[in-house]
């Protein structure tokens, strides 16, 4: 991406459980209005996985997750600050977690665990979307023809 010089990078993950024999995934309402997936800015000295596991923490709650190997996936994408065009990538993994319960952070309003199709409708952006169709792949075995 070109630009400015400036470049933000954010980490998250697309988490999910299993309940009675379906596959639930977590999806975040942002303060603005918004449904997405638990994501934030890397600290300086951080590894990938460590912001996304600290990001995921800060903002659910959630602790026990297990990461599935080889799952990294990246969204970029252009957004404006005070002014400026800026460019931001986000690195996504696919954790699984046996927690329910969340506990929100500030800059959340609420919180669902959803099936594939209804948690892909409720989510605002396309390239949540994506992710998320992603990572069902993934978990899903491929279709008998």
């Amino acid at each position: 991406m070109e630009g400015t010089g400036k470049q933000e990078k954010s980490c998250g993950a697309v988490i999910y459980r299993e309940e009675k024999g379906r596959r639930l995934y977590l999806l975040l309402h942002y303060g603005e209005g918004h449904w997405d997936l638990p994501k934030g800015h890397v600290e300086s000295g951080e590894t990938e996985e460590e912001t996304a596991r600290r990001e995921i923490f800060e903002e659910t709650g959630i602790s026990e997750l297990e990461f599935a190997p080889s799952f990294r996936e990246t969204i970029s994408y252009w957004f404006m600050k005070k002014g400026e065009k800026i460019p931001k990538e986000v690195v996504f993994f696919l954790a699984k977690t046996p927690q329910k319960e969340i506990t929100l952070s500030d800059e959340h309003v609420g919180s669902l665990w959803l099936p594939f199709e209804l948690a892909k409708k409720k989510m605002t952006h396309k390239n949540a979307q994506d992710m998320l169709e992603k990572a069902e792949a993934r978990l899903s075995p491929p279709k008998q023809k």
